[in-house]
């Protein structure tokens, strides 16, 4: 018979980027005696990925515990971006309630309703944590009031509206009941969560059952999986069969068994049911994989995520400077493969294929972002490759056969003045202005826009709104295609020949337009440069001297300064690139080429398709 637990609380942390999660958690874990020396646990304590680090979002779903006054509260530290909603997803399923942080000025933001819709829809009981209430300009009861409006509009039900209300500053470790009268302790938060959401149901003489959500890896111990104990015991040493989606029957035996406690996993002999668990022992684990005793015949329902809407092509570096910085034979087809396909493994969102061509594997992502990641994160393994720019996934309508793209529910922040440049970039992209409002000197879109629009954007958005204006996006649906979207206004500058760019050659070039390398920098034939001040290609010869004569001429003492080179990101670099480029991805460097390197070759098929198009014409 299923019951109750009342000494465990599961839950997850859910919020906007940006809006103290991970800090919040930092405080939990300070107060709840984690440390000897809170004063020297540091901050963002969970973001324990570099990436993470750097760009200052949780990136990794994450757990962690915390023991109060007798109670366990099991803690799920989430992301809050939508491109790694595929991990959001996952994790919700192993808890029963949410804390859904708000900033007290900015209110529920777009990501908050993506992580939110979610969590209602999976029925968990919701405590609104309305954080920072000691910023300036903090509108508490307004806040709230956006907050509940946001519970019906995705449609929360009148238990999960009536949400109980927690007032904190996550960086001072400080919680209470109204936004004046805060206690110098979270305990008010404690307590809420103890309180209001339920404990796990079991049926503890039922056979285990456990479903994956989260894989780990350890040097000795080998592939981790770590979910929530349904039902029955787990003992360490025990036989259990992996049961995959497919019904496939694989046998084991439990060999390390583990619960999250503070900052640690530790060893435990044996498990009940409610308790999030690691465990060890089968060689290979999947995510959505059922681990249960061996009498159980049929897996779990599997998770189910949305579909991704981008897909880039990865292949092996096929440049002239390839095999120079990656890890010695990490630059294979067959080691890249090997790569890719582990990474679907623990990332469910993402799907890998083969291509055309035996060396080239099709990505498909949940957005730019979420690629990017990964990009990022094979680079720094040691892995070199090239990256084709980002192409979004059309659908067709089963019932009509037209075609579908996918389109972001694109929210925006802006100052005043700049509504109308903005307004004028998404216009040419196809957008759809949903709601428009301002608020202190602030303006706020909504749009709808085709994803095809918004590739390439970011960069675009910032530019001109000199890097003042905040953009999110939120994938909505699939929608009829909307029609031809501009691409790239600038063509691109090209090296005529390799060899080492020069001072004296980049300065006389610059009128040209913007470089992207600096002197002493080796290009080879084909290698983007630098962006053109027309729409056009240009090839220029980068790597020339001067001739050094002894006669001396009226610019013998000509003043001619180089500017300094545009420095491209990974995130500049991918939404720059043309149809017809490739990014060359190294551990050290970042090179944007031409798919076809020779420029004379280059100039024959670009006159060719001039040709056939004039013909169809």
């Amino acid at each position: 018979m299923p019951e109750t637990r009342t000494d465990i609380r599961n839950i997850a942390i859910i919020a906007h980027v940006d809006h103290g999660k991970t800090t919040l958690v930092d405080g939990m874990l300070k107060q709840a005696k984690v440390f000897r020396d809170a004063a020297t646990a540091g901050e963002r304590i969970l973001d324990s990925n570099d990436l993470e680090r750097e760009r200052g979002i949780t990136i990794l779903a994450k757990n962690t515990a915390v023991t109060w006054e007798g109670v366990k509260i099991n803690i799920v530290d989430t992301p809050g971006h939508a491109d790694f909603g595929g991990e959001v997803e996952r994790v919700l399923n192993m808890v029963d309630g949410a804390l859904l942080l708000v900033d007290a000025v900015d209110g529920p933001m777009p990501q908050t309703r993506f992580v939110l819709r979610k969590a209602l829809a999976l029925g968990l009981r919701v405590i609104v944590v309305i954080n920072k209430v000691d910023r300036q300009y903090a509108r508490a009861e307004d806040v709230l009031n956006d907050t509940f409006d946001l519970f019906i509009e995705l449609g929360a039900s009148d238990e999960q509206a009536d949400f109980p209300v927690v007032y904190a500053i996550g960086l001072s470790g400080q919680a209470g009941f109204a936004p004046e009268t805060l206690e110098d302790h979270l305990a008010p938060l404690f307590e809420t969560i103890v309180k209001e959401v339920p404990g796990p149901q079991i049926d503890a003489d039922a056979p285990a059952r456990l479903q994956v959500t989260t894989l780990d890896y350890d040097n000795y111990k080998g592939q981790i999986g770590v979910g929530r104990l349904l039902s029955g015991t787990m003992q360490r040493g025990m036989d259990a069969v992996r049961l995959l989606p497919d019904g496939e029957r694989v046998p084991g035996k439990i060999q390390y068994l583990f619960t999250f406690h503070n900052l640690s996993r530790q060893d435990i002999d044996e498990v009940t049911a409610g308790d999030i668990v690691a465990f060890g022992g089968f060689e290979e684990i999947g995510i959505s994989d059922t681990i249960a005793h061996p009498a159980v015949e049929t897996p779990l329902p599997p998770i189910t995520v949305e579909k991704p809407t981008v897909r880039m092509t990865f292949g092996v570096n096929t440049s002239p400077f390839a095999g120079r910085e990656g890890k010695t034979g990490w630059g294979t087809s067959r080691r890249l493969r090997q790569r890719l396909h582990e990474e679907t493994r623990s990332n469910i969102a993402l799907q890998v294929e083969d291509g055309t061509q035996p060396d080239r594997f099709i990505v498909s992502g949940r957005g730019e972002l979420h690629l990017g990641i990964l990009i990022e994160i094979m680079r720094r393994e040691g892995y070199e490759f090239e990256v084709s720019k980002p192409e979004v996934i059309f659908t067709e309508d089963p019932d009509t056969g037209q075609t579908l793209e996918p389109a972001e529910e694109v929210h925006i922040e802006i100052a005043d003045d700049l509504v109308g440049t903005v307004v004028e970039l998404l216009g040419a992209r196809r957008g759809q202005m949903q709601d428009m409002h301002s608020h202190n000197g602030t303006t706020y879109l909504k749009y709808l826009v085709p994803t095809r629009g918004l590739l390439g954007f970011r960069s675009q958005f910032m530019r001109a709104t000199s890097g003042m204006g905040q953009i999110n996006t939120l994938f909505y649906d699939y929608q009829p295609l909307a029609g031809p979207v501009p691409g790239r206004q600038f063509g691109s500058l090209v090296a005529w020949e390799q060899g080492v760019a020069t001072p004296y050659a980049l300065t006389h070039s610059q009128a040209r337009g913007t470089f992207f390398i600096a002197p002493k920098t080796e290009v080879y034939e084909g290698m983007v440069i630098g962006e053109h001040i027309r729409p056009d290609d240009l090839a220029i010869n980068v790597t020339k001297t001067k001739n050094l004569t002894a006669v001396h001429t009226k610019y013998f003492a000509e003043d001619l300064r180089l500017n300094p080179p545009r420095n491209l990101s990974l995130d500049d670099s991918i939404e720059f690139l043309a149809e017809d480029e490739l990014l060359e991805v190294t551990p050290e460097s970042l090179r944007i080429r031409k798919r076809i390197l020779n420029n004379e070759e280059r100039l024959k098929q670009q006159k060719k398709r001039e040709k056939l198009l004039e013909n169809a014409q």
